[in-house]
């Protein structure tokens, strides 16, 4: 005989301090009649759904019927609504509120749940509620409105058939579909949630039982391959197969589930198992293996060894499980076991009293309570729990890092957290900022916490390292920005006067000392905001401001980080207005003679044209006329801020001033004069100019001083005809102004 699996094939229970009898077990089950749980206890209620439907459309109506078998429920029923018993007694009711029903008959045991959904939205995935293996399922793409162009999806996947499912399985698969719906203007586009639609077994797996279990040799013995069908899938015909390992006993597929041996013998004691198919629709499920027993002497004293011993096992290395038998006759079957789980380690059978079991590199998942069964067909004997435990090395720790704030602050207390999720303890953690050590602790398990407070040099990267003396692992590197408050920001000007001139271009500068970048800066004039500037990476800002009159007052900024804004001290500007038009014509003769390029420019030109004449004379060679000072006149504009009113017209006279050719410190300067309104022409929106004869004025400017003022420019005026040989006609600044 080769190894054969022992009864129950893989799945022998765990270790139990009392055994179940198997004849009772057996018995229980063969008298349970189908409609009954294993318990013994009544048959459990089911609800009807119509429309079938678990989800709706809000102020629908669904109605529910409690059954405990096809025909309809006796006595009184008891209805549930999220919990909550329900004022009900009818075998019908009416629901239209999303919730969870049950309901129970005096037949039967509380119904499972059943969800029904009454939705809001405008478009819904609709699949009947009472769903099994195998059945066609339709599903119904529903909107409040007009709707058009339906698509359904599985798992996000567009599905080929667009109404029906065929022949549905349990995979819990999402589907949901897609439509446009008709709106006020347009059609939208809408997309149903997401339904998964709870497919029941049509017929539970089946469970192969041989009576008796334990036959002795010579013996007949039947076996019966059980299952049940839910009520609502009764009318299901189910059709039968027996096995003996791989091999098919008697007549294939008939639909007696019931098969008689009519002798076993020893070499008998083999693998059974059984099929079940459902006719329509074809779903086909297996029972478990389970072995035959011809009774023998049974093996006794089963024991289970472990190499290497105990607490010596490190995670990797291979581990034996050495199970023994003191008495037994026959092939005896060994199988390993650990505790909590279903299906068996290992399987061998073999003529001996002792057999190795070995597992290839262990892991952390490995550790628990393992044993052993031996069996000769008598029945597993099982062994004592002998405890297996690893030393696990660390894992690479995960380190995070928390302040009282999204973004850490001076001062702020922090705390560093350090755990490896796999490991032997203790562990010892050690933090680290920028590679050097911050502190260490060692716990017997979870994490490890360290706290301090933060500095403007506590910036940079963070780790820790965990080890338990079976290696070091490192963390990945946090970073931390520690983030510093604005102080209050110093506002200047530039330039940098107590005073400017209307029309100017003022750069008005902000700027915080200290602050963690980016800074956001605000400029005010009289707490009224003028505009913003960013520095992103820190530093100040600057805003461009062109001054009028009306800008006189209190400036000031502001700088924020995010942390809170800080303000700038106040400063106070002055705005002069733009020159008066009753200044006097010497000041506009002084000013001009203040710009030196354009003064050497009509000296030059001075020089070039009449550097010996004396007398007034006409130029007839270039084409140009002569004007004597008595003849010489000029238009000029005069600004007129009201065109109603026209200025009365101001002779000039030319008056002229010696001219010493040989005084270096001569500047000579022409001044034109134009006549202007009373009005303050910076206030009047436009002007308006006129065409007037100007005075002429030759002066000769020695210095220019801030404090002059028009009645301290020094014009001298001469007797023209008793000096006429001492001036020099200067008309090329004429003819300059005339092109």
């Amino acid at each position: 005989m080769g190894n054969k699996p022992s009864f129950g094939e893989t799945d022998l229970p765990c270790p139990q301090p009392r055994q179940f009898p198997m004849l009772l077990w057996l018995l229980l089950l063969l008298i349970l009649p189908p409609g009954r749980d294993q318990s013994g206890v009544t048959p459990k209620a089911f609800l009807l759904l119509n429309p079938p439907w678990s989800t709706n459309f809000h102020k629908d109506e669904v109605t529910l019927t409690c059954r405990d078998s096809l025909s309809p429920a006796q006595g009184d029923i008891y209805w549930y609504y999220n919990e909550n018993l329900l004022n009900k007694k009818s075998e019908e009711i009416q629901i239209h509120k999303t919730g969870y029903y049950k309901c129970k008959t005096q037949r039967s045991s509380l119904s499972d749940p059943v969800h029904v959904d009454f939705s809001f939205d405008k478009l819904i995935l609709q699949a009947p509620h009472s769903v099994f293996e195998g059945d066609e399922v339709v599903l119904r793409c529903q909107a409040r409105e007009e709707a058009k162009e339906k698509r359904f999806y599985r798992n996000e996947i567009q599905i080929q058939s667009n109404f029906t499912l065929q022949s549905v399985s349990m995979n819990n698969d999402k589907y949901h579909c897609t439509a446009l719906v008709r709106g006020f203007w347009t059609w939208n586009k809408e997309i149903s949630k997401h339904l998964m639609i709870q497919v029941q077994e049509l017929f539970s797996p089946p469970m192969l039982i041989a009576s008796p279990s334990s036959p002795t040799e010579g013996s007949p013995v039947t076996l019966k391959c059980e299952t049940w069908l839910p009520p609502q899938r009764s009318h299901i015909q189910l059709q039968f197969c027996f096995f003996r390992e791989d091999k098919a006993l008697g007549k294939c597929w008939s639909s007696s589930p019931e098969l008689k041996l009519p002798t076993v013998w020893s070499e008998d004691a083999e693998s059974y198992w059984c099929q079940a198919e459902s006719v329509t629709p074809p779903i086909r499920k297996r029972s478990l293996r389970s072995q035959l027993y011809v009774q023998r002497i049974p093996v006794s004293d089963v024991t289970l060894e472990i190499q290497p011993p105990e607490g010596q096992l490190t995670e990797g290395e291979n581990l034996l499980l050495i199970c023994s038998v003191a008495k037994g006759t026959g092939t005896v079957t060994f199988s390993w076991h650990r505790e909590g789980t279903v299906r068996s380690l290992g399987r061998k059978t073999q003529r001996s009293l002792s057999a190795v079991l070995q597992i290839l590199t262990v892991k952390e998942s490995d550790a628990g309570r393992y044993y052993c069964a031996a069996d000769n067909i008598h029945g597993p004997i099982l062994s004592k729990l002998i405890r297996v435990t690893l030393r696990i090395p660390v894992s690479r720790p995960v380190f995070t890092l928390t302040s009282p704030r999204m973004q850490a602050m001076v001062g702020d207390v922090v705390e560093l957290h350090c755990e490896s999720q796999r490991g032997s303890p203790p562990i010892l953690y050690r933090f680290y900022h920028e590679n050097v050590t911050l502190g260490s602790s060692s716990v017997p398990s979870g994490r490890a916490v360290f706290k301090f407070s933060l500095t403007a040099d506590h910036s940079g990267n963070y780790s820790c390292e965990a080890d338990n003396s079976l290696g070091v692992q490192r963390s990945d590197r946090v970073i931390l920005s520690v983030t510093v408050p604005v102080s209050h920001p110093l506002f200047t000007f530039s330039p940098a006067v107590p005073q400017a001139v209307a029309g100017d271009v003022l750069e008005l500068r902000c700027e915080a000392q200290r602050g963690s970048p980016p800074i956001l800066y605000w400029f005010y004039y009289k707490n009224v905001t003028l505009g913003s500037r960013e520095a992103p990476f820190g530093g100040g800002a600057s805003f461009n401001l062109t001054l009028m009159a009306e800008h006189s007052g209190n400036f000031s900024c502001g700088a924020d980080n995010g942390l809170g804004i800080q303000h700038s001290e106040m400063v106070i500007l002055s705005i002069i207005g733009p020159p008066s038009n009753k200044t006097t014509l010497i000041t506009e003769g002084v000013t001009a003679g203040l710009l030196s390029i354009l003064g050497l420019a009509v000296t030059a030109a001075l020089v070039c044209h009449f550097r010996t004449q004396r007398n007034s004379e006409r130029l007839s060679t270039t084409g140009t006329p002569s004007y004597s000072p008595r003849e010489f006149k000029e238009p000029s504009r005069t600004s007129n801020t009201n065109p109603q009113e026209p200025l009365d017209p101001v002779e000039p006279q030319p008056v002229y001033n010696n001219v010493n050719p040989g005084d270096s410190d001569l500047v000579y300067s022409e001044i034109w004069s134009t006549q202007h309104t009373n009005e303050n022409s910076a206030n009047s929106p436009r002007k308006h100019w006129e065409d007037k004869e100007p005075t002429v004025i030759y002066s000769d400017l020695k210095k220019a001083y801030p404090d002059d003022s028009t009645e301290q420019a020094s014009i001298v005026d001469s007797d023209l005809e008793d000096a006429v040989e001492n001036y020099e006609n200067v008309p090329c600044i004429l003819s300059a102004l005339d092109s």
